[in-house]
């Protein structure tokens, strides 16, 4: 059986409320609730400035852009960009051993299945 590992595989967030509500025994209108709570929750922390860590999972934060001349690629002229905030996220160490450790055994698992 051989398939496209160059194609990425993509969940939607609904994908994500069928996986959670069958793991824990909630509904899928509860696990929803708690997703939606979850994501609000992060947003609104982020825009009053606060810095979230989630052990073994990473680390939200916003950054502070300085202000600076962009060239738009189209025209090839200068833009001026102004000073802004962006939401920035990085994965813990060991969220990144076990993605590793587990692409790794997937890869290996594709191939003894070709």
């Amino acid at each position: 059986m051989s398939t496209n590992s160059s194609k990425p595989k993509n969940m939607t967030k609904a994908d994500i409320v069928d996986r959670v509500a069958s793991g824990t025994g909630l509904t899928k209108i509860e696990t929803e609730a708690v997703i939606e709570g979850f994501i609000s929750t992060v947003i609104s922390m982020l825009k009053e400035g606060y810095g979230i860590e989630i052990r073994g999972f990473g680390s939200f934060r916003v950054k502070k852009k300085k202000p600076r001349v962009a060239r738009n690629p189209k025209t090839g002229q200068q833009v001026y960009v102004p000073e802004h905030y962006v939401p920035t996220f990085k994965f813990s160490k060991d969220f990144k051993q076990i993605v590793d450790k587990g692409m790794k055994l997937g890869k290996t698992v594709e191939k003894n299945l070709e």
